[in-house]
């Protein structure tokens, strides 16, 4: 599938304010795979799919979870961790991707993983920073993102935690084994 028939695939799956989203996704991720020796072809594909699934019903999603040998334990925390690992699967079996870089950047966008490789870092971080974003500690993750991806996504990280610490949420524990990496990965 060409890009512009992707766009309008994933454009018509979203309200036009996640569309919005999308677009500074691409564009900040194409951005951030200059700067720091990424891909920017697998940077802008994985960021137009990155949020495929994230307005379909939680029911499918989870469906999508159950049937397909995706990570079981996924429903057993925030729906909003679902549509990462659910697009991934719907970007290959249904358009056809099967680089494994692009899909699990899509996968872990919003989780992260032990051993992200420099995709992962990528599009997870355009996602917390993308022009449009704005919560506390925004501006810190887009300074740190000047020099180290490591940095930036830690400060974003922080935030997803204090987030759910603060809504009284479960975290989950590939999130957590995500910032002790690279905090590692920062101190060496």
């Amino acid at each position: 599938m060409n890009r512009e028939k992707l766009i309008a695939a994933v454009k018509e799956q979203m309200p036009e304010k996640r569309w919005l989203h999308t677009l500074g996704v691409m564009e900040t991720s194409v951005m951030l795979a200059k700067r720091f020796g990424g891909d920017p072809v697998k940077a802008d594909l994985a960021a137009i799919l990155h949020d495929y699934c994230k307005y379909w019903p939680v029911q499918e999603q989870a469906k999508i979870i159950r049937e397909n040998g995706l990570p079981q334990d996924l429903l057993d925390f925030d729906k909003e961790l679902w549509h990462s690992h659910a697009g991934a699967f719907i970007a290959q079996s249904q358009f056809g991707i099967q680089d494994e870089e692009i899909l699990d950047a899509i996968r872990y966008h919003t989780s992260g993983r032990e051993g992200m490789t420099l995709l992962d870092k990528i599009v997870c971080l355009a996602d917390y920073m993308e022009p449009g974003r704005e919560f506390p500690g925004v501006e810190l993750i887009r300074e740190e993102a000047k020099t180290s991806l490591e940095k930036a996504l830690v400060v974003g990280f922080d935030s997803t935690i204090r987030f759910l610490i603060e809504k009284g949420k479960r975290i989950y524990p590939l999130t957590i084994l995500t910032r002790n990496d690279l905090i590692q990965q920062i101190n060496n």
